[in-house]
């Protein structure tokens, strides 16, 4: 099978590699669609290493069809259209047995410890299967619309930890397909204002598309000026950083009224750290938290959404890549000159 094989930072070869074989308690999926995550640029640059073996597959969004199963297999036939939860929990930590199963203290995940999806076809080990860790698709339901669930599932945990309520002014920092996506999720959430800021002409437009109130170039525009102007010189309920750039950290808790809630939502690069004013979280009150990855019910619960029309996917993704040009859609999405690059196979 074709497979694109990570060798190391901004290393990934387009190869010919033996199809995986599985065993009575297995799966083999053939891969339809996978996406690629900004995790996967910040692994494809080094700036990621935890669980990545090289050489390996990554690619941890992907849906497809069913190949084979295994013997012991019930749950499952050949031809289902499945969605993948990457994370898969061990379920007996202290962290599975207290409803923080996405920061499960021995969680392995397919793209990581396991082969992932930017290949034809994946194994899918007993582990998975047995977690529930496979989704079957509505059948009304395209690949390129499902290869979104899982990172629109770890956006609504990032809304659970953030708090949107009926009636919030919410700001998200980054318009690619994460910020998009809050986007969205805060409008079913009730909040009467959206602002988006982002220096990339075609996002701010999308943002737009996706629900947005308003958009904010950062670079030529005063974001705090104008959250306060939308607030009564209040400032934010809730701002959500969709981007994992340290030295703004400090002025996105800036943005936020007294008692207002920040998100760390995005990943940052490993050891690089950010200044924060302690009397902005001490005087105001405010709150400072982060988000991980997804649940399984989260999974779920994403897939409702985009399967009952509530979420626009389209403005979440640049079709048209395949492996063939792998080092394309990752690059199109480190740059912004894509969105969420979609690979069909």
């Amino acid at each position: 099978m074709k497979a694109a094989v990570f060798y190391g930072p901004n290393n990934i070869k387009l190869e010919e590699i033996e199809t995986p074989t599985i065993n009575e308690d297995e799966i083999l999926l053939k891969v339809n669609t996978s996406a690629v995550c900004g995790t996967d640029v910040r692994i494809f640059e080094g700036k990621k290493t935890k669980g990545i073996r090289t050489p390996s597959v990554i690619g941890h969004e992907l849906v497809g069809t069913i190949e084979k199963i295994g013997h012991e297999i019930k749950d499952f036939k050949t031809g289902d259209r499945v969605g993948v939860m990457p994370v898969i929990p061990c379920r007996k930590c202290h962290y599975c047995m207290n409803d923080m199963e996405n920061v499960c203290q021995n969680r392995t995940a397919i793209g990581y410890e396991f082969d992932g999806g930017f290949a034809e076809y994946v194994r899918i080990p007993k582990a998975a299967i047995e977690s529930g860790n496979l989704v079957k698709i509505p059948d009304h339901v395209s690949f390129e619309e499902a290869v979104v669930t899982e990172p629109l599932a770890c956006c609504l945990n990032g809304q659970r930890k953030a708090s949107v309520k009926l009636g919030d002014v919410v700001v998200i920092v980054g318009g690619g397909p994460i910020g998009l996506m809050h986007v969205q999720l805060s409008k079913i959430a009730g909040a009467r204002k959206v602002i988006l800021s982002e220096p990339i002409d075609h996002r701010r437009e999308r943002a737009i598309e996706a629900g947005a109130t308003m958009t904010v170039d950062p670079v030529n525009e005063d974001l705090q000026e104008i959250v306060l102007q939308e607030t009564d010189g209040l400032g934010a309920d809730v701002v959500i950083l969709a981007i994992g750039v340290p030295n703004i950290v400090n002025s996105s808790a800036k943005l936020l009224k007294k008692g207002g809630t920040l998100n760390l939502f995005a990943g940052f690069t490993n050891g690089v750290t950010s200044e924060i004013d302690p009397n902005i979280i001490h005087y105001n009150e405010i709150n400072v938290n982060g988000t991980s990855a997804l649940t399984r019910s989260d999974y779920h619960t994403s897939l409702k959404l985009i399967a009952s029309g509530q979420i626009n996917t389209r403005v979440l993704t640049t079709i048209g890549y395949s492996l063939e040009n792998i080092e394309q859609a990752i690059d199109d999405v480190r740059t912004g000159k894509g969105m969420k690059s979609v690979i069909t196979l």
